[in-house]
């Protein structure tokens, strides 16, 4: 695998977290590579490490130790600033819990992104309508987040986190409040970006939604304890 190809490279990442009267190790030397193009499924039980992982990959914490390259840049240790930049210009992120802004229409949560990045308004409307389109929400746009079902409200947070061409898309339990019709449309749609070109690292207790991915990484104990690849879907998309 040569580094081109990769998006992610960590080396021995660790993290720890350290009070005055105890230390925890929530990543105890991780080893993970994922190329541009892939789909991966992190598991594992509670408290191994998964979110930890997550949130140091999508660079909204970083880690105690270990090397953590994006995109071949060394992002260990960088500033904030830096680590706020590489965000808004690569990576979109799907929650569990939406995270959707209330007061803000469906049209408005899914322009944010690009506000940030300081498009024009013109083109700011004609990227969010096209988001909106792919996700199957146009018809939503001017309502209101309480206004939604869980499945629309996570059609338009994908939208959200899709609208700037990220290179990387981040989900975390992304069908966790949803039943299993809208699971699977929402396992769906990501598996369609992925199908497009956009690298998706998603973190998942469902073994259902694993199966969506190219490979599974299993986490216990704060390491890499398994690495599978999903014979299922490399040998469709052999077809």
């Amino acid at each position: 695998m040569s580094t081109q190809e990769l998006i992610i490279d960590t080396q021995n990442l660790q993290k720890k977290y350290v009070t005055d009267t105890v230390e925890t190790t929530a990543l105890a030397g991780v080893d993970l590579k994922i190329k541009r193009g892939e789909f991966v499924a992190i598991m594992g039980p509670s408290g191994c490490g998964k979110s930890t992982l997550l949130n140091i990959l999508g660079m909204l914490d970083s880690p105690s130790a270990g090397s953590f390259k994006f995109l071949g840049q060394e992002v260990a240790n960088v500033s904030e600033r830096q680590r706020a930049k590489l965000r808004k210009q690569n990576l979109g992120f799907v929650f569990q819990s939406f995270n959707l802004i209330d007061e803000l229409t469906v049209e408005e949560n899914i322009a944010l992104p690009l506000a940030y990045l300081g498009y024009s308004k013109s083109e700011m409307a004609q990227r969010t309508l096209q988001a909106m389109e792919r996700m199957g929400i146009a018809h939503r746009r001017s309502h209101f987040p309480q206004q939604l079902s869980g499945g629309q409200q996570q059609r338009a947070a994908i939208a959200r986190a899709v609208v700037s061409e990220p290179a990387l898309i981040l989900a975390d339990e992304p069908t966790g409040n949803l039943d299993s019709v809208h699971g699977r449309e929402v396992m769906q749609l990501l598996s369609e970006l992925n199908d497009a070109g956009t690298t998706v690292v998603m973190v998942t207790h469902s073994p259902t939604d694993a199966e969506y991915a190219h490979r599974i990484v299993n986490l216990f104990d704060g390491q890499i304890v398994t690495e599978n690849l999903n014979v299922r879907r490399h040998a469709a998309e052999l077809l």
